[in-house]
């Protein structure tokens, strides 16, 4: 799940669905409320077998050896995806939008829009996303609120099938600056623990801690959103999420256009002959996996 979030196309949500996990992710993170704190400080007086018993019946092992996974994966495929678009953003774009493409490809079967309600939740879901993809880098820049928004979005969009967490930073244009930030980090600890000398490191810790802190906000709070939108309309649900998806194609034609003007570049046949080599091959990624895992049925 980590591994797919981190990557624009395939979700973790889809990786939870196909591993069969995704109904207990939902409940487990959903369990996670004052209530449950207030019966583990409760606990705290009744004996360490007591705490031990709360945690078991709240999942809480399984949430953390999950989001153990979840971690390690991140901080080992975002740093060389930022490395990727520095180096190569054409390119890296170009598999960006094959990922997506395939994902809808993979998806098509919950898109019901033969009723005007699943209907309007596609287009409105495209339009959103594709709004969002031209212009809301301009919009958020790189403030702490605009930090904290980007976490509660992405990482909420772990428990949301179809759709990864880094696809919403992709379509937000924070998907850069939060991959960049997180390199750059772990390159400065990695320094600092050899025993070298690195720049200040306040900055970055605050920027991820903040994105962090959004990701828990998130994560806890649209468990609950899309548990009750799931069980009252799943269909329209998982229509509009797909709607998402193919809105977000826009975001990674939008990147390479801003990634080719800052390097005083634009468009040209061996930039967009790149841009679809890239493309097949992040479509044929996808279209791999869901053959290998059969069909997912979200």
């Amino acid at each position: 799940m980590g591994t797919a979030d981190g990557v624009p196309g395939v979700s973790g949500g889809t990786v939870a669905l196909i591993t069969g996990i995704y109904d207990r992710l939902v409940a487990a993170v959903s369990a996670v409320d004052p209530s449950l704190a207030r019966r583990l400080l409760a606990d705290l007086g009744r004996g360490p077998d007591a705490l031990v018993e709360t945690l078991r019946e709240a999942d809480v092992p399984f949430l953390l050896t999950l989001g153990a996974g979840l971690v390690t994966a991140v901080l080992i495929v975002v740093p060389s995806v930022n490395t990727a678009l520095t180096t190569a953003p054409a390119i890296t774009f170009g598999a960006f939008f094959g990922l997506i493409a395939a994902s809808v490809w993979v998806l098509r079967d919950a898109v019901a829009v033969d009723e005007t309600r699943g209907l309007v939740a596609f287009l409105a879901a495209v339009a959103i996303a594709g709004v969002a993809s031209g212009s809301a880098r301009a919009a958020l820049s790189g403030s702490l609120p605009a930090t904290f928004l980007a976490g509660a979005l992405a990482v909420s969009a772990m428990l949301l099938p179809g759709i990864s967490g880094s696809l919403i930073l992709v379509i937000i244009g924070q998907y850069e600056r939060m991959s960049g930030a997180l390199k750059e980090l772990l390159t400065a600890l990695s320094t600092v623990a050899t025993g070298g000398s690195a720049p200040e490191l306040g900055p970055l810790v605050v920027t991820v801690a903040v994105f962090v802190a959004g990701g828990v906000v998130g994560l806890l709070s649209v468990a609950r959103v899309v548990r009750a939108a799931l069980a009252r309309d799943r269909r329209t649900t998982t229509t509009f999420l797909v709607g998402l998806v193919v809105g977000a194609l826009r975001a990674p034609v939008a990147g390479t256009t801003t990634a080719l003007a800052e390097a005083g570049r634009s468009w040209t046949p061996t930039v967009v002959g790149a841009f679809l080599v890239a493309a097949a091959a992040g479509a044929v990624v996808v279209l791999a996996l869901d053959r290998l895992a059969g069909d997912v049925d979200i």
